[in-house]
């Protein structure tokens, strides 16, 4: 029987469902997504102010690059009026003329004059711009938070708009795009948003050749999705000069459906999806638009970016946001495309080998083509019937100290089965460590690591490396954003491979200050993803003896280098 304090605690009679929308002409079930929205990424703004460590002026720069390299052509650069560092960054972007001319900015400021006007100062210069003004118009804001009225609130969204508009007139050799937000518009009566949206239009003054964006975020999400797209659907069919104007769509995580909502709500008739590469975002985070566009590609729909390149996607964003990646994440997880199942196993397996070439993809368990994303389907197979690779990896750590992440246990565990099918009889924790150094430290017939020089320069490192071989020494050099970029650069100029690092984890063995380091290490090459570990006093040396490993275990270094 329940506790009673617990069931005191755990009360939802203190929460009121949200009321549905009183519509019975809604249109958008039968609707189908046949093209992309136009994508806006606010990962620099929205993404970075929700990290516990905000993003620093490089990380920003390597993230900007990466949204560029996917095709984004919207990207929300920051809030410079809020913080200097965004101010920084902006001015970055245009004195360094690093905005292509396909490339549109967008920045964030609230409707007040002071930082109106210094949200103008940081984008002179700049081309083309979206300016992206918003103020609150909930009724929870309304009465606890402003103290207004609807006349209150709309003045506020009307004088914002009157003083972005003379901003914007006072600087014609810049092409102006505007964008209004209702804030926590999913909290807000209809009626009152479009009147304040109409209010903000008649001082704007949209027409189909230069429209207005109208921006309806779900700030906090309050209903299942097909209640948000009533609400988009309601919307646009009582909004003026709809023609005029672009719908667009800002939802947040909190009911974990986000993605569902922004895709009802283009089948609603919105027009532009804002969101964030994974998720990043406030509490639960935002919409992924990841997720949307390969839920787009899955469907056969052209989701106008690319995410060929996924896991090199994955390495950019985690190192610049510090946040992982969820081993189950659609699409971008390490395991998503691993079946532990025997019987998923043999179904994969039997379709892909039925497949013929340049047919429609039909695989049992796999919704797209791995390869389509740089990936290969990676069967996972048990030791035996006793144990599987947790019991390894708890052999490993606990008579070793060797902490094996999860993907180094998978591609481990295929040795190991072998060892045990051959021998027949049970695998010693002794026998498991030597098949553990042979597999991925021993530098017999494989390339060792000699000297190396490390130099910083311009915020990049430079790395100058000797390696050691059967056919003799190799001097290599290489530049990157850190040690091993530098490396991996060298290398690949050594084999001419693409390499990427796709997973890096490191411990000591030992508390004292001389304490060995472990550095294990998962690069994809060609769909191909190759594991290697490195062990050593020095944490660096550490490091790219792991990569070195990771090439010679499939003899990529040997091979191409010969």
């Amino acid at each position: 029987m329940a506790d009673p304090m617990t069931r005191q605690r755990f009360d939802h009679s203190k929460y009121r469902p949200f009321k549905p929308i009183a519509k019975t002409d809604r249109r958008w079930p039968d609707q189908v997504i046949t093209q992309a929205p136009q994508w806006c990424s606010v990962d620099l703004r929205d993404g970075n102010q929700a990290l516990v460590e905000p993003m620093n002026a490089e990380q920003k720069l390597r993230l900007w690059e990466l949204l560029l390299s996917i095709g984004f052509t919207q990207i929300e650069v920051g809030f410079p009026s809020a913080s200097s560092h965004d101010f920084a960054f902006l001015r970055k972007l245009i004195d360094e003329n690093r905005i292509p001319d396909s490339v549109t900015v967008q920045v964030l400021t609230q409707a007040r004059p002071d930082l109106i006007e210094k949200t103008f100062l940081a984008l002179e210069g700049v081309k083309r711009a979206v300016v992206h003004f918003y103020n609150s118009t909930s009724t929870v804001q309304r009465a606890h938070v402003f103290g207004l009225d609807q006349n209150g609130i709309r003045d506020i969204a009307v004088n914002g708009a009157r003083l972005i508009k003379e901003a914007a007139d006072a600087r014609p050799e810049t092409e102006w795009v505007f964008e209004y937000s209702p804030e926590s518009f999913t909290g807000t009566e209809l009626d009152f948003a479009v009147s304040v949206c109409d209010a903000v239009n008649e001082v704007l003054a949209p027409t189909p050749g230069k429209p207005v964006i109208i921006n309806l975020p779900a700030t906090v999400e309050m209903s299942t999705p097909n209640v948000y797209a009533d609400q988009i659907e309601w919307f646009c069919d009582h909004i003026q000069n709809r023609d005029a104007l672009v719908i667009s769509l800002h939802t947040h995580n909190d009911r974990g459906c986000a993605v569902a909502a922004a895709e009802l709500g283009v089948m609603a008739g919105a027009d532009r999806v804002e969101g964030t590469l994974l998720g990043n975002g406030e509490r639960t985070g935002n919409m992924d638009i990841m997720i949307m566009a390969m839920n787009l590609y899955a469907q056969g729909v052209d989701p106008e970016l690319d995410f060929a390149r996924m896991d090199e996607i994955c390495t950019v964003a985690r190192e610049c946001t510090q946040l992982p990646v969820h081993p189950r994440h659609p699409y971008a997880g390490e395991l998503v495309f691993t079946a532990f199942s025997g019987s998923h196993q043999d179904a994969i397996h039997k379709c892909l080998s039925k497949r013929e070439e340049n047919t429609a993809w039909d695989v049992a368990y796999l919704p797209i083509d791995p390869a389509d994303i740089g990936r290969t389907y990676q069967e996972v197979i048990r030791i035996n019937s006793q144990s599987g690779k947790g019991g390894v990896a708890h052999v490993l750590r606990r008579d070793y100290g060797l902490e094996l992440p999860r993907w180094l246990q998978v591609d481990f565990s295929a040795a190991v089965q072998d060892l045990a099918e051959d021998s027949e009889a049970e695998v010693s924790g002794e026998d498991i460590l030597k098949l553990f150094s042979d597999t991925y430290l021993t530098t017999a017939d494989r390339w060792r690591l000699g000297n190396y020089q490390l130099s910083r320069q311009n915020e990049s490192d430079g790395l100058e490396v000797t390696l050691h071989g059967s056919q003799g020494d190799v001097a290599l050099t290489g530049k990157g954003n850190g040690v091993v970029d530098a490396f991996v650069q060298a290398m690949e100029k050594l084999t001419g491979l693409h390499i990427v690092v796709v997973e890096y984890s490191e411990h000591t063995l030992g508390q004292s200050a001389d304490a060995e380091a472990v550095c294990y290490v998962q690069l994809n090459i060609d769909g191909e993803r190759p594991c290697g570990v490195g062990r050593s006093h020095d944490i660096v040396q550490a490091s790219l003896s792991a990569i070195l490993s990771a090439l010679d275990t499939r003899g990529l270094v040997l091979a191409n280098a010969a």
